[in-house]
């Protein structure tokens, strides 16, 4: 369990534990795994209209249900597939969303074959460096930059569903391709230390 005392992001509520444990473990810290990232980006644009915090408490109903986020998996979802996930309540039973995880799947592959990996591909619209943005309330905080709106605006051209800008930030926030901890979070210069960037 997390120590109770240490100073955090101001938008975490503090009294759900596991949402502790994923500011504390997860939240901001890069990550440059494909597999990781499409399950990021598939719950991120889940999440659409929603609380982040319905999505995580549903997470592992998610990995169990799209095949642990094995993309090539995911990609062959059929239409009987489709039809069994909008009944399953471990998720959110959004049609529009389920299809579209499944697009996105397809296209996913599509950007590994041309970058070499997803990740590269992502990584370049931030110059393959983490942002680092002194942020201290809850105010401060953008819903969306213009790397964001950048990112957005290429992920729809190639045809992804469900990844407006404000979906292309969290999941920028949540894979470390900006550092928004805020400045009296402890976590914060803990990733800039490890990863080495300023």
């Amino acid at each position: 369990m997390s120590n109770k005392n240490l100073c955090r992001c101001p938008w975490l509520d503090t009294t759900k534990p596991d949402y502790v444990d994923y500011h504390d473990e997860e939240w901001g810290v890069p990550v440059y795994d494909d597999q990781k990232i499409f399950e990021s980006l598939t719950l991120e644009s889940a999440q659409a209209g929603l609380s982040w915090y319905t999505i995580l408490k549903r997470r592992e109903g998610y990995r169990a249900a799209f095949e642990n986020f094995d993309v090539n998996k995911v990609a062959l979802f059929n239409d009987e597939k489709v039809e069994a996930l909008v009944v399953n309540p471990e998720i959110i039973r959004h049609r529009g969303k389920i299809k579209a995880a499944i697009n996105n799947a397809k296209l996913f592959i599509a950007i590994q074959n041309e970058f070499g990996s997803f990740s590269n591909y992502m990584w370049g619209f931030v110059n393959h460096k983490t942002i680092v943005n002194h942020w201290s309330n809850m105010a401060d905080y953008p819903a969306t930059t213009k790397e964001s709106d950048a990112w957005s605006k290429d992920l729809k051209k190639r045809g992804f569903k469900f990844v407006d800008s404000t979906i292309c930030y969290a999941h920028m926030q949540a894979c470390g391709m900006v550092n928004d901890h805020s400045v009296g979070c402890y976590k914060r210069s803990q990733i800039i230390n490890e990863f080495e960037q300023v």
